[in-house]
């Protein structure tokens, strides 16, 4: 098939390298002129594991090429893939700008028989709309066909996905949207247009309210005495909780808060009720100044002047996004009362110094971070930081080597052994809860048996 993917953003960069590794045509499009000449020599401008690799295996094949939109000339072929941001209003809808002026694009330039494939996360609602009032008397199909790529493992998501759903409103732009999968081996959801829409919307509200759910469980845990990573190890055994979700400062990224914000949003505007995903939202930004209140109690609200080292940026590992990164939040927070903050992230310092204070210092290490530091905070489990030589880190810092670990990422048991004061997210204070000797074997990392 020959396929035209606009938007050479995050999703788009990714579907298109993908479609062409699976022996499809591919122009990608994008109103970034700098983008674009970047793509076109084979640099991918994020970080995302393999992608690269991909794109310049798919212009060498001849299959993938990149156009500015005002120098598309050729055809766009069977299909036109959308995979333009969405970002959210100041009233937390979703801002779809973006995609209706490519819908507008696509119709001034496509040809009757095209198929306008949505991969955008758009509200349920949108694609009816689309239909009926933007490709009515056009001759131009629409087909709602969600992504689902985790940012970290895109490439491999793509290649082996949990599922593929489709939603359209006949056989023929179905067997279209299945062509563009040819070779991927997986599950087929076929629906209408508004059901797929709503699968996406509800999969990244489910995850978002796990993770939410087992924040507050953490938060339990830690007033009465218990381990949270018993306790959703426990709840990861039981069939109908599915795999463990693990407790943190929050989730973030570029889906979740947006999406999760955005289906509140529709509820309050169509008279629905959404006190659950209120409460979601609501925990996750608690979450995020957990280290905060951690740092008031361990220096008794004495924090003006203390030294801060902040270890992770990005909103998870192996991505450089920042966009809606806990980090963000809590830095700013420190910052205003009067920490000095020293941070490190592998990759996304670039992308995080825009929306991080003047005084905030990004440096190259984990080492660097620590550097004559009272404290630490990690934010983000990147290998480069978990598997740090910590005795060297420990040699860096000054007294009392305190360690707020917000992903619940290092041992405890070590931590306190190499001379660290360590607090996860639901497990307590460390030195008061080690295990007697004896017979008895925990659960959780570096108190099993």
């Amino acid at each position: 098939m020959k396929i035209t993917v606009v938007g050479m953003g995050y999703v788009g960069t990714v579907a298109a390298a993908g479609l062409a590794a699976g022996g499809h045509e591919v122009l990608g499009v994008d109103i970034d002129r700098v983008r674009i000449e970047a793509l076109d020599k084979g640099r991918v401008p994020l970080y995302e594991p393999g992608l690269e690799a991909r794109v310049a295996e798919g212009l060498a094949s001849g299959l993938l090429c990149f156009r500015h939109r005002d120098d598309v000339v050729e055809d766009l072929g069977e299909a036109a893939l959308i995979a333009t941001g969405t970002p959210t209003t100041h009233g937390g809808g979703a801002d779809l700008n973006q995609v209706m002026a490519a819908v507008s694009w696509i119709k001034a330039v496509g040809r009757p028989g095209l198929v306008v494939v949505m991969k955008s996360t758009v509200p349920p609602g949108t694609g009816r709309r689309i239909i009926e009032h933007e490709l009515t008397g056009t001759g131009i199909r629409y087909v709602s066909n969600p992504e689902f790529l985790r940012e970290g493992r895109a490439v491999r998501d793509w290649d082996a996905p949990d599922r593929i759903v489709v939603g359209a409103e006949d056989y023929a732009t179905v067997e279209l949207a299945e062509r563009m999968h040819v070779g991927i081996e997986a599950p087929h959801i076929v629906t209408d247009v508004t059901s797929a829409e709503m699968i996406k919307y509800a999969s990244n509200a489910f995850l978002a309210t796990r993770i939410s759910f087992i924040n507050e469980i953490a938060a339990l845990c830690g007033s009465v005495g218990a381990s949270i990573d018993a306790v959703s190890e426990g709840l990861a055994m039981d069939s109908r909780t599915g795999a463990r979700i693990y407790a943190g400062v929050g989730y973030g990224g570029s889906c979740f808060p947006k999406d999760v914000r955005a289906l509140d949003y529709l509820a309050l505007t169509s008279g629905a009720n959404a006190d659950l995903l209120r409460s979601v939202i609501n925990t996750n930004n608690r979450q995020r100044v957990l280290p905060l209140h951690a740092l008031r109690r361990r220096f008794d609200g004495a924090l003006s002047g203390l030294r801060v080292g902040i270890l992770g940026l990005s909103f998870k590992p192996e991505t450089d996004d920042v966009r809606d990164a806990p980090s963000l939040d809590l830095i700013r927070a420190l910052v205003d009362e009067g920490i000095g903050i020293r941070a490190f992230d592998p990759h996304a310092s670039e992308s995080a110094r825009p929306h991080l204070p003047p005084s905030v210092d990004l440096v190259p290490s984990v080492a660097e971070a620590a550097n004559r530091a009272q404290a630490l905070v990690l934010l983000t489990e990147w290998d480069q930081i978990v598997q740090s030589d910590w005795q060297i880190v420990a040699r860096c810092m000054l007294p009392p080597r305190y360690v707020f670990d917000g992903r619940n990422a290092l041992d405890p048991m070590e931590m306190d052994r190499l001379g660290f004061e360590y607090l996860g997210v639901g497990r307590g204070s460390v030195r008061s809860s080690l295990p007697e000797a004896g017979p008895l074997q925990l659960v959780g990392p570096g108190l099993a048996g």
